[in-house]
Formats: structure tokens, sequence, C-alpha cells
């Protein structure tokens, strides 16, 4: 399967779903939901292991690496049997494929696992897409927190954990991919989609930019606040997050606290300078806040019982049970 996979890489609300819906659109390229295929396997125990778990995951490791030292190609024969696995299931999905050539996983969570990932598949294709750091922040808080900035970064520290990891995918380069920008993308998708499809192989199709006219997307692939409202790359939030930030002191102390403690050579790396961020937010104090054309109101109205619980998470004499009302909601979002 490793010549017919299509790995897009980048954090999450980078516009990963974008791109996806625009390859899905090409007549040769097959995608589905998020599929989360690789992120489990990297965390055996071997390449890393899993902070809690219904068994002895110190014991698992300590017995999977004597295990692996005693085979007869050692790493290679373990990375052989969980390709072994996830080339069965991408190679039955293909199934449904209808004569597409290639298979795309479009799963963010794959940026955090890049050297397993890089190991397991390292010919396969790769597209790394960016997006300025506070742009991702601003879109990650209004889409899953309900625009409560503090409560989104307690949950998931994003910028901490994408941007090294993105950065570093740039910097070392261990295995061949072509890197696009978002706010490339939405401004000239027609030559930034060239570049992909050239990078993939396959002959540009001008059609797949319109992406919204070819049918629905996967189940699961996206939310309703975002690419889903429109049918083809739009501008309008290249620089809202600017406006949105600087308006509100407290959100700005927060970001400005968040940006300092980034390593300035990777936002270097990504595209994205320090000093520029730090002027991008001056120049934007005192701008007017556009106005957000809003989610489906069942949508807006999970997420905020979803902020409360998470607000209240650890107070709450109810915790136990509102964890589980908050597992529930988290797996009815997801859908």
């Amino acid at each position: 399967m490793e010549d017919r996979l299509v790995f897009l890489i980048g954090a999450p609300r980078s516009g990963t779903t974008l791109l996806a819906r625009m390859l899905g659109a090409h007549s040769m390229v097959y995608q589905r939901a998020e599929p989360h295929l690789i992120t489990p396997i990297a965390h055996l125990g071997y390449f890393g292991k899993v902070q809690k778990a219904p068994y002895d995951q110190n014991n698992v490791e300590q017995a999977l690496r004597e295990f692996v030292a005693d085979l007869p190609r050692g790493e290679a024969d373990y990375l052989d049997a969980l390709r072994a696995y996830t080339d069965t299931m991408y190679a039955r999905i293909m199934a449904n494929a209808a004569g597409k050539q290639l298979f795309l996983d479009k799963t963010p969570a794959y940026t955090l696992v890049l050297p397993f990932l890089t190991k397991l598949y390292p010919k396969a294709r790769y597209l790394v897409l960016t997006r300025h750091p506070l742009a991702i922040l601003s879109s990650y808080v209004e889409s899953f927190f309900d625009g409560d900035w503090h409560v989104a970064v307690e949950h998931n520290p994003i910028l901490a954990r994408y941007v090294p990891a993105l950065a570093a995918m740039l910097r070392e380069r261990p295995v061949p991919f072509v890197h696009v920008r978002y706010e490339e993308l939405v401004r000239d998708p027609e030559t930034q989609f060239h570049r992909v499809c050239e990078h993939l192989g396959i002959p540009f199709e001008a059609g797949a930019i319109a992406y919204g006219e070819q049918g629905d997307a996967p189940k699961g692939l996206g939310d309703p606040t975002g690419v889903a409202q429109h049918t083809r790359p739009v501008t309008t939030s290249v620089s809202r997050w600017a406006a949105e930030i600087a308006a509100n002191p407290d959100v700005l102390a927060l970001v400005a606290r968040l940006v300092d403690e980034l390593d300035p050579a990777d936002l270097e790396t990504l595209g994205y300078p320090r000093d520029r961020i730090v002027a991008q937010l001056e120049a934007a104090k005192g701008a007017p806040v556009p106005v957000k054309r809003g989610a489906p109101l069942r949508y807006r109205l999970e997420r905020r019982a979803l902020v409360a619980l998470r607000r209240n998470i650890h107070t709450n004499r109810l915790g136990r049970v509102l964890k589980r009302v908050r597992f529930a909601l988290d797996v009815m979002l997801r859908e």
C-alpha cells in the first residue's frame, strides 16, 4: 500500500479539512473521515507508550523491547508487523474506492507521531500544511470551546504540541514532501493545488477546487463551523484572528504568554516569525471585530455544555458522573 498512501500532515484547525475536501474531489484520490490508524500503534510501548492503560504499560514496554531485540531483523521486523496491520486496513477500505489510485489519510494527530510514521511509511506521499499559529488557536477556541480561551488552553496546549512537531518536520525533512501554507492556499488555490497534484503524481483537475460541488464529504470530516459552509476556498478567515484577540485584554495577555513560550526558531521555520506576530497583534488593536457566521444551534448548545463540564469537572462533587456525560458529549460531537 505504501505507494498508494498520501498523508496530509497539519495541526487541527489549520486547513487540513479544506485541502482534504479538494483532494477528495479529485478523480484519482479516495478519502475517509480521519482514520486514526497510526497514533495507537505508535504508543504500544516500543516507540511510545500510553500514560494510563488497563494493563501494566511499563511491563509491556520492557517485554516488547526484549521481544523485538530477539527478532531476526529487530526493529525492521517489528515495523513490518505493524505495517501488515495498517496495509490490510488501507487495502480493504480501498475496495470501496471505485478504481481510484490513492488513499488520503488526513489525521492531524499524526503530526505528534511523525518520527514513527515516517519510519513506518518512508516512501508514502506527504503533504505538510501550515497556518498562522494564532489563527489555529483562535479557530480551535471558537470551534470547540465556545470562545473560552482559558478552558481551551488548559484542556489542550495545542500550540506547544504542534508548532515544534511541524517545525521539526520542515527542518529535518525525514521524507520528501510538499509544504503548503493555508494563507497561500486560500488566496491562490489553483497554484497551490497544482503543486500538490504535481507532488502526488496526478493530473491537475481544476474542478476539484470547487469541492462543494462534488457531493458530500465523508461523515465525520470537519465540523459545521468552517469548511462545510463554503464550496471552495475563501479568504475570510486569514486575518480575522488578530482583531478577535486584540479586542480582549485578558485574551491578549494569555496569547502573548503562549507565544513567548514557543521557540522563535520554530516560528521562523514555519514562516511566521515572532516579531511579525507581535506586530500583527499591535496593529489590530482598536480594529473592528468581524462578525462570525454562527454554527447550527444544536452544535452551539452542545459545545457550551461541553465547556461547562470541562470548566467544573475538577470541583464538582458529581465529578464522576460529569466525566461520563462529557465522554458521551465528546463522542456525539465527533460524529
